[in-house]
């Protein structure tokens, strides 16, 4: 345990005190009244005056909970989500592996080589895993956008199916590429939903 600092405590004698940060407290009351505390507007039961034991060194035990800092609730975005992202990883985003032509500066001297890129340009190693890192974030920010454009609202608009064991396999099945998805119009998307689903009856039927 730990001692709570401004704790209120109150007596039905109308004194009130306010611990301190070792938790301690003084309070006049008479043998007749009750004390008790209250702390984040959680007040304790009574304690009736003559019923405690040693009235110089009355002590208890609040059960206390962390207060949390604001928290913002905002709903599920694509977009937002996205662009958090790449501004999380902007570093690896932008990564370019470094070549003789961008280590080449002109400057009021003349033209000069970037040490700071000529170093880098011999960081095998690191740059490898830094450009297999970055395809594999490339290739997330793909398959979130699918599922973005690919959701089950859709799927289930178009289609008539609900949910259950048929939507999830023409989920899977039917998954479209991330090219056709970019390349093609809104209603050549729902155009292929639409044919999929046609061929996904047929094979329902055989």
């Amino acid at each position: 345990m730990k001692p709570l600092v401004a704790v209120s405590v109150q007596s039905t004698g109308g004194k009130g005190a306010i611990t301190n940060d070792k938790g301690y407290y003084e309070i006049e009351v008479g043998e007749q009244d009750s004390v008790w505390f209250s702390y984040l507007d959680k007040p304790t039961r009574k304690y009736p005056v003559l019923k405690i034991y040693d009235v110089t060194r009355f002590d208890i035990a609040l059960q206390t909970y962390n207060v949390l800092d604001e928290v913002t609730i905002r709903k599920k975005s694509y977009r937002l989500d996205s662009l958090q992202n790449r501004k999380d990883y902007a570093k690896i985003f932008d990564f370019r592996r470094p070549n003789l032509e961008g280590m080449t500066s002109i400057g009021p001297m003349g033209a000069g080589i970037d040490i700071g890129e000529l170093i880098r340009l011999f960081q095998f190693r690191r740059n490898r895993a830094t450009e297999k890192f970055q395809e594999r974030l490339l290739q997330q920010e793909r398959d979130k956008y699918v599922d973005f454009k690919f959701n089950r609202g859709l799927v289930k608009r178009l289609t008539g199916l609900i949910d259950g064991e048929e939507l999830e396999v023409f989920m899977i099945t039917y998954r479209p590429p991330y090219e056709l998805i970019i390349l093609g119009s809104d209603y050549q998307f729902q155009a292929y939903i639409r044919n999929s689903f046609e061929e996904f009856k047929k094979r329902k039927s055989f």
